[in-house]
């Protein structure tokens, strides 16, 4: 059996290194995938509703985006966690683009165009840009992530429901901010939501405890708890119980008289407006924010599997393409890999892409079959295992080990973390990287040269040694630093390890050596 392993071997002072790396698929691990997936499935069903809400589309339509990222993402992806589906961050473009262009069909051939940009941005190879966003603003996304779960999930906990399920922007579609979505909670507290929110909290904590694991097995806390819950509340709700939750704290999935309603349910795209040039800047649009998302994600998930496997970011594109070309012609929402659900896998002991799968089938059935049952769900309980999430995510040893790797480290990570809460997970990235950026700079221009005039002794011989590589960034510092040596000093610049410097910086030397040469 395959396995994550590394062996060392030492040759004449040579290591030499054989890596075994668990698969990302496999039917050996079904037993963990299997009850994972159900886990993903569980809170993938109101996140899709409530980004189909909030992206002013049909409800059909965020349940058909999470089917075929879980079925053809998942499928085509060699992404050993990731979970694919309609994003939280596409919600307000999907929304101002269907204003824009007048009817969802015509939408969704915006869609189907995405998708084939996305194939072409794999085969170009542009996955390789994951590879430039700083590991410091990853640390920050995945951190950043989990706190906006715990402020999202909140309310949900506490019986308020007014904002949908798949809205993680700070300033909400229902008009209020996350913070002030807080407040007004106070005022709609829903006494028996806390009850299942509490109790479901309490058996995932105690189903990770190693004796009472040993009778549960791979079944995850997650799945137990919102079983539980969800057969009670259907209890308390037969006795007319004032216990019950009601109706409006349940999960809302549309259900179809019939199957052929269901199958209305999928709408095709309207490839008579082909030529229609809005379509193709609203499907440019959505390739390069999906793609953008998709490749931070993926960079995300891949630091916290915990067998450390590699995804390849441009079969990832692929992948994703697809997944869009397909989910635009039976009438979904765009899909890139989303972070809650591929955290909510990791932490329910997903193990290979076999868990996404399952979960993507279950939708399928489950939206066809038994959506009233699924109806029965208390959203305080979904709300519990994302609570658990996000607090894994945002645990407070993060803050400690990035605070401990100095500041380089530290200022990017926090200016991404608070960028995303504050505002959405684009422009946090965009700040996160744009403070890494200043930060590089700010230290390329310390380290251009070695003198400090806090070291000077009078009499003493001043070298400054130019480093390597010497920009025009480092002019100002370097004319400062020259400005403040004494006079009647003895300087020595000394560039025989340097193997470029800029011409401005040349220059200032030049007329340096030429001011404070030596008189006859």
């Amino acid at each position: 059996m395959p396995c994550y392993a590394v062996f060392a071997r030492k040759n004449r002072g040579i290591a030499t290194y054989i890596l075994m790396q668990k698969p990302t698929f496999s039917f050996q691990y079904w037993t963990k995938d299997l009850p994972a997936g159900l886990v993903v499935f569980l809170v993938a069903v109101p996140l899709c509703l409530g980004i189909a809400l909030a992206s002013g589309a049909p409800l059909y339509a965020g349940m058909i985006a999470g089917m075929v990222g879980g079925i053809v993402a998942s499928g085509i992806s060699n992404s050993a966690l990731s979970v694919s589906g309609p994003a939280a961050g596409l919600a307000a473009i999907v929304a101002i683009s269907i204003q824009q262009l007048g009817a969802f069909p015509t939408f969704l051939l915006a869609v189907v165009l995405a998708g084939v940009l996305q194939i072409g941005f794999g085969l170009i190879r542009a996955g390789i840009l994951a590879n430039y966003i700083p590991s410091s603003v990853i640390k920050g996304l995945l951190t950043a992530i989990g706190i906006l779960i715990i402020l999202k999930q909140i309310p949900h906990a506490f019986g308020y429901d007014a904002d949908s399920e798949g809205d993680f922007e700070f300033f909400q579609t229902d008009g209020e901010t996350t913070l002030g979505a807080l407040i007004s909670t106070l005022a709609h507290i829903d006494v028996s939501a806390i009850s299942f929110a509490l109790v479901s909290m309490a058996i995932i904590l105690l189903a990770e405890r190693p004796l009472v694991k040993k009778y549960t097995g791979a079944i995850p806390g997650a799945l137990i708890a919102v079983t539980i819950c969800t057969v009670v509340n259907t209890l308390f709700v037969s006795l007319d119980s004032s216990l019950a939750v009601s109706t409006e704290h349940l999960v809302k999935l549309p259900v179809p008289a019939t199957f052929s309603d269901f199958l209305n349910g999928f709408t095709f795209p309207d490839f008579s407006q082909i030529a229609n040039k809005q379509v193709y800047i609203v499907a440019i649009t959505l390739a390069v924010v999906a793609s953008i998302e998709t490749l931070l994600c993926i960079e995300a998930i891949d630091k916290i599997d915990p067998h450390k496997r590699l995804t390849s970011t441009n079969r990832e594109l692929f992948a994703q393409g697809a997944a869009n070309i397909v989910s635009g012609l039976i009438g979904g929402l765009p899909i890139t890999s989303v972070i809650v659900r591929s955290s909510a896998n990791v932490n329910a002991g997903g193990e290979t892409r076999l868990s996404a799968i399952i979960h993507g089938i279950l939708l399928l059935i489950c939206a066809a079959t038994i959506p009233s049952l699924l109806n029965k769900i208390p959203l305080a309980s979904l709300a519990a295992i994302l609570l658990l999430t996000g607090y894994k995510l945002a645990n407070i040893s993060i803050f400690k080990e990035m605070f401990g790797r100095g500041k380089y480290q530290f200022v990017p990570f926090i200016a991404t973390v608070l960028g995303i809460v504050f505002t959405d997970l684009l422009v946090g990235i965009g700040i996160g990287v744009a403070v890494s950026v200043l930060a590089v700079l700010r230290e390329n221009m310390k380290t251009a040269y070695s003198f400090k005039t806090a070291d000077y002794q009078e009499g003493k011989v001043i070298t400054i040694q130019l480093a390597e590589e010497v920009s025009f960034l480092n002019k100002v510092a370097i004319r400062e630093s020259l400005d403040e040596i004494p006079d009647g000093s003895t300087v020595v610049i000394d560039a025989s390890n340097s193997k470029y410097i800029d011409f401005d910086v040349l220059e200032i030397l030049r007329d340096f050596a030429t001011t404070n040469a030596p008189q006859n």
